[in-house]
């Protein structure tokens, strides 16, 4: 397989000539992420890398370090290893803000061209939920498709559709099923693109893996059936992987997502809701509320049924929620600034400290 059928293309190739200096060093892609390690292909061979320490060093949040689906510099060492050397600017990236308390990006996949937001047609159907999702999406770079899984187990898949539709504005949407393989084929004529990268994302159990093993035709991500109890599915993938289609495009796996908190997410907004945005827009007065206010278009679309009330309401949820992760982001890179300096001073009065025969 050669570079370009892994997804390299111009972009990493400007990205490359900024790194001249590292001599004996080949691109690669990182194809899976573990613990203190990283498998990565390159057109020669798979291996096993690690990080340099200048990388680590250099690096001030998890966000600087690679991730599944980024492009990397690495040198070959023995028995199949590598050491990465470099880490190529990303073209696009899918990230959230990690899960618990503290501020920082955690970036679920890079250099992706589309993302497969999967749903499951029973209780996992959310309709705000898939309106964060696309909104996430969009603020990416890449392109969004909605998958219903399970349609055959639908009792009422048009109406699940219409819905879907009415939620994510302008996204096409899928009905398929991984067990059946109703719909696949489209899936793969329409938006698996050879020298393109796909991403699932989803809640567990939705069947992200299932669709993936039905892409290849054979079990490659072990999967689980769903908990008859409450018709929730089970944990099966654990980790963020890339695989390569027989078709050529790249697809990547990745743990079900419980927690899904946007980041950086005002342009993926505008974009999810862009229905609400320009009737925002037809409002009598420019800084209405919309809640109020005499010729609010948001109010009077509400009352006509053109606009859903539940719709209106999480796209002002979101972007508040907007608005203050931007406020916490803006302390955290100054304390992230403050703590560098820290280390840059402390290295400085080491160097300093040695003898002029040892530095």
């Amino acid at each position: 397989m050669n570079l370009k059928q892994m997804g390299w293309n111009s972009y990493f190739d400007v990205q490359s000539t900024k790194h001249e200096d590292l001599n004996q060093t080949e691109p690669a892609r990182v194809i899976e992420e573990l613990k203190g390690f990283f498998r990565v292909l390159s057109a020669s061979k798979e291996s096993l890398a690690e990080l340099t320490g200048a990388i680590r060093f250099h690096s001030t949040s998890r966000a600087d370090l690679p991730a599944v689906g980024d492009w990397v510099l690495i040198r070959a060492l023995e028995n199949d290893r590598a050491s990465i050397e470099a880490v190529l600017q990303r073209r696009t990236k899918l990230s959230r803000k990690a899960s618990g308390t503290g501020m920082e990006e955690q970036i679920l996949a890079a250099n992706v061209d589309t993302v497969f937001i999967v749903t499951a047609a029973n209780q996992d159907l959310n309709l705000r939920r898939i309106e964060r999702y696309v909104a996430l999406v969009w603020e990416s770079g890449a392109r969004p498709v909605i998958l219903l899984n399970k349609a055959d187990l639908a009792n009422d898949i048009s109406a699940a559709l219409l819905a879907l539709e009415g939620a994510a504005v302008g996204v096409p949407v899928r009905a398929v099923s991984g067990i059946t393989g109703q719909g696949i084929e489209e899936v793969i004529a329409t938006s698996l693109i050879a020298g393109e990268t796909a991403v699932f994302v989803g809640s567990s159990g939705v069947g992200k893996s299932t669709i993936i093993n039905a892409l290849f035709g054979r079990a490659l991500q072990p999967t689980a059936p769903v908990r008859e109890s409450d018709d929730r599915g089970r944990h099966t993938t654990t980790s963020r992987q890339l695989f390569f289609l027989p078709s050529g495009a790249a697809v990547i796996d990745t743990p079900g997502i419980r927690e899904l908190q946007l980041w950086d997410s005002n342009e993926g907004l505008a974009q999810a809701f862009d229905d609400i945005e320009s009737l925002a827009a037809n409002c009598k007065f420019r800084d209405c509320k919309h809640a109020t206010e005499p010729g609010c278009a948001i109010q009077q679309a509400i009352s006509d049924g053109s606009l859903d009330a539940e719709r209106f309401g999480n796209y002002e949820k979101l972007q508040a929620e907007a608005r203050f992760m931007e406020g916490k982001a803006d302390i955290e890179v100054a304390t992230q600034a403050k703590n560098r300096t820290k280390r840059l001073c402390k290295a400085a009065k080491r160097f300093y400290k040695l003898p002029e025969n040892e530095r």
